[in-house]
């Protein structure tokens, strides 16, 4: 709501006639200013929603709560995702935060990027200037989790490989790779390998790695290697 301020100061009262004003004063919006006077009458203005922000911006094809930050936001809007083919997908669900934050449940499961679009109840609405939502599958670990061999603790080992699909770098984010090995990453593919150096008698080493993605989602997965001495040797899975 906004404040509009008019003067009559240019109709003294009596200046203008009867036959011309019922009344020496004028009603606007239920506000009355005499002739010859100023007032201040209360007007309406339409306020269009903003979008600030989406959190996250990078979601999974299941069920996922995105919180949206705006400004004038009226309880409770219409949120859409369209995709850059013009699909539209209604939001399962809306939680009005306030007017600046709303929470859309969205199921989208089709990957690719979206635009947001939130309409007011009373017609006023926005859509993001790009399209910001982006969906997209987490890594798909290949390689299982557990052990990745007993192997021998003097010899140089054959090449771990560890796979995800989608994956653009790997990282071992729990435990270590033991000291005389050489863990790289790559895009698709991380690898292990040289000759441990820890160990003299058996022992198991425990570890996880997280595969990233292009869109910074992540899937981690936790692997062990055994580690055997003497004449029973050992074997390794890749």
């Amino acid at each position: 709501m906004a404040k509009t301020k008019i003067t009559l100061g240019g109709l003294a009262a009596g200046a203008v006639s009867n036959t011309d004003l019922v009344e020496d004063a004028v009603t606007f919006n239920s506000t009355t200013v005499a002739l010859g006077a100023s007032g201040t009458i209360d007007t309406f203005v339409d306020n269009l929603p903003t979008i600030t922000s989406l959190t996250p911006s990078v979601v999974v094809n299941t069920a996922t709560a995105v919180v949206i930050a705006g400004t004038n936001f009226v309880s409770i809007p219409v949120v859409e995702a369209i995709s850059t083919t013009g699909a539209i997908v209604v939001a399962d669900s809306v939680t009005f935060t306030s007017a600046a934050s709303l929470t859309a449940t969205f199921t989208l499961p089709i990957d690719g990027t979206y635009y947001v679009r939130v309409e007011n109840s009373n017609g006023l609405a926005v859509r993001t200037s790009t399209a910001d939502l982006t969906v997209s599958d987490l890594p798909l670990w290949i390689t299982g989790a557990g052990s990745l061999g007993t192997l021998s603790g003097t010899a140089a080992i054959s090449t771990i490989n560890l796979t995800a699909t989608d994956a653009t770098s790997f990282a071992v984010t729990t435990g270590a790779v033991t000291a005389g090995l050489t863990f790289t990453t790559g895009v698709g593919t991380a690898t292990i390998t040289g000759t441990q150096s820890a160990h003299t008698v058996a022992a198991t080493d425990s570890f996880s790695v997280t595969a990233t993605d292009a869109e910074g989602q992540t899937a981690v997965r936790a692997f062990t290697i055994t580690w055997s001495f003497g004449a029973t040797g050992g074997g390794q899975f890749n």
